[in-house]
């Protein structure tokens, strides 16, 4: 999925028009283990670059989810609430977290791309 961009706290973000569908990295889910618990945030607010915009729980610890690019909250997963475990079987698909309309399309600019995600993630481990 060459068009999708990451930030160094792992989250993604994948641009479908005018639209930017957010979640977070498969290695995210790996770190995090089985997830029990996504709060997702309300349909219409408005979030800046990097501030916190929802919170996944596992059975590990809780997760702060920022906002990559700044915009206002259009849709969110609803299937996470009754299946948060989704986020773990196919958290770049079907377990996308919420979509956003992005007011500054040039904050993408300063995100990695998958290969440049992959060689953050080795030097982390």
């Amino acid at each position: 999925m060459s068009n999708m961009k990451y930030t160094e706290a792992h989250e993604w973000v994948r641009v479908e028009g005018d639209v930017a569908v957010v979640g977070i990295s498969n290695y995210a889910q790996e770190q995090l283990g089985d997830v029990v618990f996504v709060e997702l945030p309300s349909v219409g607010t408005d979030f800046s670059q990097a501030e916190q915009v929802a919170v996944i729980e596992s059975v590990k610890a809780a997760s702060e989810i920022y906002a990559p690019v700044s915009g206002e909250v259009t849709e969110v997963n609803e299937v996470l609430d009754g299946a948060p475990e989704t986020v773990n079987g196919d958290s770049t698909g079907d377990g996308w977290l919420f979509k956003m309309k992005a007011s500054d399309a040039d904050e993408l600019d300063g995100m990695m791309d998958e290969a440049a995600y992959q060689t953050y993630v080795d030097g982390l481990e």
